[in-house]
């Protein structure tokens, strides 16, 4: 098995476009690492160049001991999954998985067991006669797996190989991809736009943004620490909110983030305030007091229940009710407050309804604060 080092990899395109910039990234031996980020931010063009089947511009792409840059892909000991499956239509599912060892030209029979093997553990067995036409989207996906699984490679490559998959069989392969990673012990990096598939998959996930890694950490500590806004933004579904706001400091040297209309006459025109905790407090704050920053907050840290609103000492704000989404086991509350749009993920037994004007409060303990300018991380 093999770890992967990646050493100021660039990919530069005829014209100029710089689509990868200095990815310096290390991949421990049977990690289970996941690439994600929106369409275009280098992800696939990265997992393509750690393939082989896409030059490296510049920088050094080391699997296991051994330097890769000028060897062939079928030389690297690598397995790609593709998002298309890319069958052959014609074969069997057992020529399908077998196809890539005859080719190696690997005796019949060690290619029966190894082919055998694999469809066990994907539970292929029964369908290794069928051809990919007779077959479901997941089932299809699944023999694509097996014919990477046949070859025993040192790591596995794959690149949003659910994107395909209706929402329920999504959930249903991420569990399985899970387990196979377990069950081969073998490394798999995997690349994905969705946060959910990063954020249940991963033990650790690559945060890339036009063609720069933003933050490489543990999908908790991605989400609890982000280094950025858009690190912040990206992870999490409902999304994190952002309030635009000033930091203050008071005659007592605490902090506070404030925000709201300066009609102080207008009952709705009042400032909200929000007491910076001594938990989040550094050395940093006081170069921003009375300058704008970017206040964050996930949805499930702001409330509505009467409990919380009767003890919180900070961060109680009105707001007006534009939409409900019930989701079974949550509610999710669309919120305006003073021309800031906000998301709060509450009980299912909330009775906030379309217009109705309530009070929420922000969990002062939750907060992220961002710089207006660089959108770097002040306070996690």
């Amino acid at each position: 098995m093999a770890g992967l080092s990646l050493k100021g990899i660039y990919k530069k395109y005829p014209g100029g476009f710089v689509a990868v910039t200095d990815v310096n990234l290390e991949i421990r031996d049977k990690e289970f690492i996941i690439l994600v980020g929106p369409s275009g931010c280098g992800k696939s063009t990265t997992l393509r160049m750690i393939a082989g089947l896409e030059e490296i511009s510049e920088g050094e792409l080391y699997i296991g001991d051994r330097l890769v840059n000028d060897v062939a892909p079928k030389d690297r000991d690598i397995a790609m999954v593709f998002q298309s499956y890319a069958l052959y239509p014609h074969m069997t599912v057992f020529d399908n998985m077998a196809f890539g060892l005859k080719l190696r030209k690997v005796p019949k029979d060690e290619i029966a067991r190894k082919v055998e093997e694999a469809a066990k553990i994907l539970d292929l067995s029964h369908l290794l006669d069928r051809k990919p036409k007779a077959m479901s989207g997941g089932q299809r996906q699944r023999v694509a797996l097996g014919r990477a699984i046949v070859r025993s490679p040192k790591v596995f490559l794959l690149d949003e190989p659910l994107s395909n998959l209706d929402a329920k069989l999504r959930a249903q392969m991420r569990t399985e991809i899970s387990k196979l990673h377990k069950k081969l012990g073998t490394t798999f990096i995997y690349v994905t736009h969705d946060q959910t598939e990063a954020m249940t998959m991963g033990d650790r996930i690559v945060v890339m943004k036009d063609g720069f890694i933003q933050q490489v950490d543990s999908p908790q500590r991605l989400y609890e620490a982000p280094c950025n806004k858009f690190v912040a933004g990206f992870l999490g579904s409902p999304q994190m909110n952002f309030i635009d706001s000033f930091l203050r400091k008071d005659e007592y040297g605490r902090y506070y983030v404030e925000f709201g209309s300066e009609d102080s006459k207008s009952a709705r025109g009042t400032k909200f305030v929000i007491l910076v905790p001594e938990s989040k407090l550094s050395p940093d704050l006081e170069k921003y007091v009375n300058r704008e920053v970017t206040l964050g907050i996930r949805p499930e840290n702001v409330h509505d229940e009467p409990a919380y609103l009767a003890t919180a000492q900070t961060g109680i704000i009105d707001c007006d009710v534009e939409i409900t989404e019930m989701m079974g086991a949550e509610t999710y509350l669309y919120l305006n407050c003073l021309g800031n749009s906000l998301t709060a993920r509450v009980s299912p037994s909330s009775t906030a309804k379309p217009g109705d004007s309530i009070k929420v409060g922000i969990d002062p303990n939750r907060i992220h604060l961002f710089d207006k300018e660089t959108e770097r991380t002040i306070v996690n």
